[in-house]
C-alpha cells in the first residue's frame, strides 16, 4: 500500500504495535480475578490505525492522510439489558485522539471526544458494538476546508471486542469521522473521512 511508504508513518505504526503488543503480554494485564464483559464496570483502551479523508464527499477537497493513536476509557451505565441477540449494555466513552497527519504535510491534531456506545452482550467472546459522538480538536494544517484551527467533530461507528482472556480484548473498528468549526469561521469546509482502528481493552 502506497501510504506504507512514508517513513514517519511505518515508524509510528512500529512504535504503536509495539505498545500494543507490550500491552497483550504484560503479566500486569494477566490476571482474570475481575468479573468479564457482562458485570464489568468499564475499561481502559489503546487503539492505533489508519485515517484517509474521501475529497469529493460534501465539500472536502483536500486528501488528508493520518496515523491515529487513541487512549480512551469506557464506563458502563446499565447492567445487561434486552434479550437473544441485541442483549446489551449502555456506555458513555471519552476519547483522547492523536490524529498525526502524514499527509499533505506532518503535523499533529489533538482533541477530546464523547461517545455514547451500545455493546452486544449475547456473546461473552465475540461482542460487537455501535457508536457515536462529537468533540473538539485543534490543528494547525494547512487544509483550504478549515477556517480556524479549533474545530468541532462528530463521528459514528461499529466495532467488536474480542476476548482473548475474560477482561482482555482485543478491538477493531470503523467511524466515520467529520471535521469542520460549524459556522464560527469562513471557509467552514469539512474534512469527511475514514478511520480504520486495532487496538486491545482491559476491563475491570
Amino acid at each position: 500500500m502506497r501510504f506504507l511508504k512514508n517513513t514517519s508513518l511505518k515508524g509510528f505504526f512500529f512504535a504503536a504495535f509495539a505498545l500494543l503488543l507490550f500491552l497483550v503480554t504484560s503479566p500486569a494485564f494477566a490476571g482474570e480475578q475481575e468479573p468479564g464483559i457482562d458485570k464489568a464496570k468499564g475499561h481502559w483502551t489503546v487503539s492505533t490505525g489508519y485515517g484517509v479523508t474521501h475529497p469529493g464527499l460534501g465539500a472536502t477537497e483536500t486528501k488528508v492522510e493520518t496515523a491515529e493513536l487513541i487512549l480512551s476509557y469506557g464506563h458502563f451505565l446499565s447492567e445487561e439489558v434486552g434479550k437473544s441477540w441485541y442483549r446489551g449494555r449502555h456506555e458513555i466513552i471519552i476519547e483522547l485522539p492523536l490524529h498525526y497527519v502524514v499527509s499533505p504535510e506532518t503535523t499533529p491534531m489533538i482533541g477530546i471526544t464523547f461517545l455514547a456506545s451500545w455493546v452486544f452482550t449475547a456473546s461473552k467472546t465475540m461482542t460487537p458494538y455501535i457508536f457515536g459522538g462529537g468533540g473538539l480538536v485543534y490543528t494547525d494544517l494547512n487544509a483550504p476546508e478549515l477556517g480556524r484551527k479549533l474545530n468541532g467533530t462528530h463521528q459514528v461507528g461499529t466495532g467488536f471486542h474480542y476476548f482473548f482472556r475474560k477482561n482482555t480484548s482485543l478491538d477493531f473498528s470503523y467511524r466515520f469521522h467529520h471535521i469542520s468549526n460549524a459556522g464560527t469561521a469562513t471557509p467552514n469546509g469539512p474534512l469527511n473521512s475514514s478511520r480504520i482502528l486495532f487496538g486491545v481493552s482491559f476491563f475491570r
